[in-house]
């Protein structure tokens, strides 16, 4: 089959064409064809620091595709199946004709969305879904009365989280962009306030009349890191999901705030016993998709892939400067 990886770490002109293998099937794994992908921060950010072990690696987590072959142990899928999910940091990656994962991380596709859209939704939205429910152990239909800032509100994880926020909790959402196109997306996604990041966080947060429980720290954490702590609320929750390099948690003590590593890849690395949440969730997701209570956050389409599309998609990723995600058919 084809598949596009790289052989040894550096930037986005290391992405390569080549013919692999078909997956190896696990008892609990589908066997997918891959009929679209997007490209995620993550992807960028391993073809540029991580070294391939034992050949090239194939990137790409999202994916949406049809089932064309079952393990022996599956259960809640057949062949024929349209299905959307996020995959495994530990496996191989999507950027190819074929994958295989395992069931218990797989949604069924939102009947309303095609391939490439779908494709969009899945890492960005386990992400958020999990800083709600588990991070901040909000129950939805929770946090009236309560404020949630998301830092980087433009961005993947953002525009779901801003929606998803809205949809299943009570909460007021303020959204930081910088931008007069990402602060249009950010309340086109239904933010409550918008406030620069840019500038004095603190100070825009407080002229509101707001002082958040809640901070999804999606990125520039270490940058924000004071006006974070400065602006929120005593016994406030902060979840991050980026890689600051140091990050000096002492100033948080005399607020007893707690603070959450999210990592969505944690219950596919170690097969926790909920691993199957996440399938829960994705199907909820497609649902509410369905039922026209969430929206799709792709802004570009970036055609079929291919080394050229994808190399494009990712210097467009390493710019900053991507609003929602970026799509792209399979090959």
């Amino acid at each position: 089959m084809k598949a596009i990886g790289y052989r040894a770490a550096g930037a986005a002109d290391t992405l390569e064409i080549f013919d692999a293998d078909r997956p190896e099937v696990r008892p609990r794994d589908l066997l997918v064809e891959v009929k679209g992908v997007s490209v995620n921060p993550v992807d960028v950010k391993l073809r540029a620091a991580v070294q391939p072990e034992g050949g090239p690696r194939v990137l790409g987590f999202d994916a949406a595709g049809v089932v064309v072959e079952v393990g022996d142990e599956v259960t809640g899928y057949a062949v024929g199946d349209g299905v959307f999910y996020a995959g495994d940091v530990i496996r191989a990656g999507t950027n190819a004709a074929f994958h295989a994962v395992d069931e218990r991380i797989v949604g069924r596709k939102p009947a309303s969305l095609g391939f490439a859209e779908a494709a969009g939704l899945p890492l960005t939205t386990i992400t958020a879904w999990e800083m709600l429910f588990e991070s901040f152990r909000l129950s939805e239909g929770g946090g009236t009365g309560g404020t949630l800032l998301v830092l980087g509100g433009a961005g993947g994880v953002g525009s779901i989280l801003i929606q998803l926020a809205k949809a299943l909790t009570g909460l007021m959402v303020i959204a930081t962009a910088s931008r007069p196109e990402t602060q249009d997306w950010v309340r086109k996604m239904g933010a409550d306030h918008v406030v620069d990041h840019r500038g004095d966080l603190a100070a825009q947060v407080a002229e509101l009349g707001l002082t958040p429980t809640y901070v999804a720290a999606l990125t520039a954490t270490d940058q924000h890191w004071p006006a974070i702590i400065e602006l929120i609320a005593p016994r406030g929750q902060i979840a991050l999901i980026d890689d600051p390099e140091t990050l000096d948690i002492k100033p948080a003590k005399p607020k007893a705030l707690s603070i959450h590593w999210e990592f969505m890849f944690t219950r596919s690395m170690f097969q926790t016993e909920d691993i199957g949440a996440q399938r829960d969730l994705l199907n909820r997701v497609s649902e509410m998709i369905d039922a026209s209570r969430l929206r799709s956050t792709v802004t570009e389409r970036a055609g079929r892939l291919s080394v050229e599309a994808l190399r494009a998609a990712h210097l467009r990723q390493e710019s900053g400067r991507v609003i929602g995600k970026q799509v792209l058919d399979g090959f």
